[in-house]
């Protein structure tokens, strides 16, 4: 699992995990950062719209122009590598490499059958 510690959603999500008995990681981007390859590897399996969190404190402190120039993977990743606070989470990466974004009880139940 990847995101932030203090994140709310974050700590359902981890909280979901621990109460189901299933094993995970956790990556804190503030704490162990976030690689260019390691944000390639998202972009390989999550479009750049999903990925970039547009309704966080992050996005809304970005200019007009920043936002205006986020419009493809690279520009997203630009903005993402230089802001890490801004990648939508959790993101969720199964044993066998499928990845989920954001959280709900539904929708974890389904991942980690």
């Amino acid at each position: 699992m990847y995101g932030i510690k203090n994140c709310d959603t974050i700590k359902k999500a981890r909280r979901y995990l621990e109460d189901n008995g299933i094993h995970y990681q956790f990556h804190d981007y503030r704490v162990d950062g976030i690689s260019d390859e390691l944000l390639s590897t998202f972009l390989q399996h999550i479009d750049w719209d999903i990925l970039v969190n547009k309704r966080g404190t992050t996005w809304r402190k970005l200019s007009d122009t920043e936002k205006n120039a986020v419009v493809d993977a690279a520009s997203a990743k630009k903005v993402l590598l230089a802001e890490p606070a801004m990648i939508k989470r959790p993101i969720l990466i199964s044993a066998d490499n499928r990845y989920l974004v954001g959280f709900s009880v539904d929708d974890y139940q389904k991942f980690t059958q």
